[in-house]
């Protein structure tokens, strides 16, 4: 097991704990339990052969606020065009590129479109993504790119 999974450990068990909301021993043996056998089913599907590097759990954890934000300014957004009709709606599907080499960080970044309301990733092809828009603003590739992806990708290179 390598140092990485260690701290995936660590992470999973500071979540029990908080997830219980207590310290008693009988809590940390479960805790410790559970974490045991995530970790022996989940070992070996972590394992990323061409990746240039490993996860990392400090990367997870500074993308978390990105993501957290760009969800929760899209929830406004979409919830500002629905209690007002006349905010202009436009949907419709863009190509948009991502600079991510690694399929996971393609993954990643899939799904935390997809995630954001008013956006839905539909198609991933090599490095493009088919994204479903509520409001194309434009049908550039760099443009959208850059206002449905931007700092969630720059999060994500450094995982």
């Amino acid at each position: 097991m390598h140092r990485q999974h260690l701290q995936w450990g660590a992470v999973l068990l500071i979540i029990w704990l908080g997830l219980t909301n207590s310290l008693h021993i009988q809590e940390l043996i479960a805790g410790l339990i559970v974490v045991a056998v995530i970790l022996w089913f989940t070992v070996p599907l972590t394992a990323t052969p061409n990746a240039d590097k490993p996860w990392s759990v400090l990367g997870l954890l500074r993308y978390l606020p990105v993501f957290l934000k760009a969800l929760v300014l899209s929830n406004l957004d979409v919830t500002r065009r629905v209690l007002d009709p006349r905010l202009p709606i436009a949907p419709g599907i863009v190509r948009i590129r991502t600079e991510l080499q690694q399929p996971y960080q393609r993954l990643l970044l899939a799904n935390s479109i997809t995630l954001t309301p008013g956006t839905v990733t539909l198609e991933t092809a090599d490095a493009d993504l088919y994204v479903h828009w509520i409001d194309v603003r434009t049908t550039d590739p760099d443009a959208a790119g850059e206002t449905i992806k931007g700092e969630l990708e720059r999060a994500i290179q450094r995982i």
